[in-house]
């Protein structure tokens, strides 16, 4: 049986690895330090870089997790701790039929809500649609993960006298805080190749953005802007950003898997 899982493990992980190793071979030719210092050249010339892209992507993924990731974890911690019968089910069931919605739809409905009022796209609009997509994957990994702390830490942390609410900050959450992190990575690298909803709400923007009330480049709509040019050099380097793209959220995923780690050897 140790073989079979260990032969499972790798089917899972084969498919990772070739898409990895293609993007490699595609778009590593591409890369080089101009990609990430300059901005794209104009329509036909050869050269250039994703500088803005790759930094509006980082932008809408922070402002994704500052809109997201409060409500999630505290909608998660509700979902665990609450006694109420009602209330739970519903938001559990909104959250899952949320979790299915196609991004595109998660894009027009941030396009009526955000960006018809404002009258203008903008990297905020770009923010709270992927923050959409990102609050039931946090919310209900939030919720497993508390459910699995036992039972007996926190019937000890109230024989000690602590009240309810510092019992789940200091204790309950401490215990569950690895397996949260992983949902709000899962949910990070689910909304960092997003494409549909930047369309309908950050637009794309190839020069330097001046607030978050502009459009805003992303790597996602970069990608995808030269994937269907007719330049072989927008090709290669459509390959070399979703290559960089890859390596950011694998870069994200290691650095909050060490911080875990590092923590809970700490506490330990």
């Amino acid at each position: 049986m140790s073989a079979v899982s260990g032969l499972a493990a790798l089917l899972v992980i084969t498919p990772l690895v070739l898409i990895f190793a293609f993007l490699l071979v595609q778009g590593a030719s591409a890369i080089n330090v101009a990609f990430f210092t300059h901005l794209p050249k104009p329509v036909g010339e050869v050269g250039g870089g994703m500088a803005n892209a790759i930094v509006g992507t980082l932008i809408l993924l922070g402002l994704a997790a500052s809109f997201g990731l409060p409500l999630g974890i505290l909608g998660g911690i509700y979902l665990a701790e609450s006694t109420d019968r009602r209330m739970p089910w519903v938001v559990r069931f909104l959250a899952d039929l949320l979790n299915g919605v196609p991004s595109i739809v998660i894009g027009i409905f941030a396009y009526a809500v955000v960006v018809r009022p404002l009258q203008h796209f903008s990297a905020f609009a770009g923010g709270i649609a992927l923050a959409v997509i990102m609050l039931p994957i946090v919310l209900r990994t939030t919720e497993e993960m508390i459910r699995l702390v036992p039972s007996s830490l926190r019937e000890a942390a109230l024989a000690l006298g602590l009240p309810e609410w510092k019992v789940i900050l200091r204790v309950v959450l401490p215990t569950a805080r690895a397996g949260i992190i992983t949902g709000v990575m899962v949910a990070v690298a689910r909304v960092a190749g997003e494409t549909a909803p930047l369309l309908f709400t950050a637009f794309g923007n190839r020069f330097w953005h001046q607030s978050l009330g502009q459009p805003i480049a992303a790597l996602p709509l970069q990608i995808f802007a030269y994937a269907i040019a007719p330049y072989d050099d927008w090709h290669r380097q459509a390959w070399a950003g979703a290559l960089v793209l890859i390596a950011l959220v694998v870069l994200v995923s290691l650095a909050a898997r060490f911080a875990t780690r590092g923590r809970i050897g700490q506490s330990a």
